[in-house]
């Protein structure tokens, strides 16, 4: 398996992580050739619950998320672990169950409980030093220094854009191994953050399609100082799309024959979920 210390470290090198939300999505972008993957929070939340990214997913369904993602794919999974799933030794817990499912980073963020995405309205922060402690237990919690731990402030948000560069300097001193500062405003606030901060640390990149922050490549990104860049919701709007115009065809016609074109067939389907060589391995054993 590829190790995200290792991607992170070559400093000439931008990585894309796009958003997965289950085993099947994660396959689909390791065949696309993605070197890194993200595994959205909010996406767990639209896809598991049917519900908005509002705080309402448990840790136990995120772990048991990345341990059926990992066992299937190779590549390298950074977990949106949102606010630790409570206080410093809760954290502790959740960097412990992260790590030993396979995760190799946790994104955590200072948002009180109940969190909300981050480009919605009506966030509410914690006190940046108990930021810090939980950033300090996550680094005390895992067992390998490849485990990333990933801070994120919203304070933009909710403070102000020098808040968040202010909380963003204690989080680096705290241990933090990749800085994330959520929904800046502007190309201008994109390039203070980069200026500040990426010969310090590696820095991540949030595009979310109609959200606070103007949408730029990666390429765009990585140019501009941004080592890391993840499109966490990308998938789980792609399929919307495509599921209500599936859904509204078989309603109208009865059949799937209309929307045939659009669809894998039965054999395509099991060839990109590798039944050819799941039943060859399976004869060597009989």
């Amino acid at each position: 398996m590829t190790n995200l210390k290792t991607l992170l470290a070559d400093a000439d090198r931008g990585i894309v992580a796009p958003g997965v939300y289950d085993a099947f999505t994660a396959l689909l972008a390791e065949q696309a050739g993605f070197d890194c993957l993200y595994l959205s929070g909010a996406s767990i939340a639209y896809t598991r619950l049917g519900r908005p990214d509002i705080g309402l997913v448990s840790v136990s369904e995120v772990i048991a998320t990345i341990e059926l993602i990992t066992d299937r794919v190779g590549l390298p999974v950074i977990v949106d672990g949102d606010t630790g799933f409570g206080n410093a030794l809760n954290v502790q817990r959740t960097v412990r169950g992260f790590e030993r499912a396979g995760a190799q980073a946790i994104q955590m963020e200072d948002q009180s409980f109940p969190k909300r995405c981050g480009h919605l309205a009506g966030k509410k922060l914690i006190p940046a030093e108990e930021m810090v402690g939980k950033i300090r237990a996550a680094v005390d919690a895992r067992q390998s220094s490849d485990f990333q731990i990933i801070a994120r402030t919203d304070a933009i948000a909710v403070e102000d854009f020098d808040a968040a560069l202010d909380r963003a300097e204690l989080y680096v001193e705290a241990g933090a191994d990749v800085l994330f500062i959520e929904a800046p405003r502007s190309l201008a606030q994109m390039d203070q953050i980069a200026a500040r901060f990426r010969d310090r640390l590696p820095l991540l990149a949030n595009m979310v399609e109609g959200g606070q922050t103007p949408m730029g490549s990666a390429q765009e990104l990585h140019a501009r100082g941004f080592r890391l860049v993840i499109f966490p919701g990308g998938i789980a709007r792609a399929m919307l799309r495509q599921g209500q115009a599936y859904y509204a065809s078989l309603r109208d016609n009865g059949s799937n024959a209309p929307f045939k074109a659009r669809m894998a067939d039965f054999d395509e389907l099991n060839r990109a979920i590798g039944l050819p060589e799941m039943l060859e391995n399976g004869a060597r054993y009989e």
